[in-house]
């Protein structure tokens, strides 16, 4: 996870570029989550989510996502933002976090950002039906934490981006309540 000092700005899109986007801040945290929703979603072996406030997610396009209410394990549901043209997820909005936070699919953001930011999964979840054939061995000699289901924040997220989702929350909290 990339540190407040000396971020710079990354940018991202779907695969036809109609739907463009920059993230302005540092990723609270990115996850690698190896649920068979995720897998069905993704028709991949995992979904990588980087976690951003939504203040610092900024559509750059003029073509705005459609927005694809999604169902979840969870109950909560997600609404994915989908290219209205090639139909690539861009982000989600889930459930639990309303639309304060937004999980950036990863693989949309331009490779030279990924690269130079050294992007790499915070935390692997819902391991406990991960497929065979993933070896996690190299991510917990690197010290990454590894869940059999989902994860407390508070475990796993940096203090810095703790913080900042403290601050998210007591907003969120304030503004529900007028």
């Amino acid at each position: 996870m990339s540190t407040e000092q000396g971020f710079i700005p990354c940018n991202g899109h779907c695969d036809c570029k109609a739907v463009t986007y920059e993230v302005l801040a540092p990723f609270l945290c990115i996850h690698c989550c190896h649920c068979t929703w995720c897998q069905r979603e993704s028709g991949g072996a995992f979904a990588l989510n980087a976690i951003i406030e939504s203040s610092n997610f900024r559509l750059t396009s003029s073509t705005k996502p459609k927005h694809v209410p999604t169902p979840t394990p969870s109950g909560e549901g997600q609404v994915i933002a989908r290219c209205p043209e090639c139909w690539v997820a861009v982000y989600a909005d889930y459930g639990g976090d309303g639309t304060w936070m937004k999980y950036v699919k990863l693989g949309t953001i331009d490779h030279a950002d990924r690269s130079r930011a050294g992007m790499k999964p915070d935390v692997h979840i819902f391991t406990s039906t991960k497929l065979d054939w993933v070896d996690l061995t190299g991510e917990k000699e690197r010290g990454v934490p590894i869940y059999e289901g989902y994860y407390r924040r508070s475990e796993v997220w940096s203090k810095e981006a703790n913080a900042r989702f403290d601050i998210l929350k007591s907003i969120s909290t304030d503004l529900n309540a007028s």
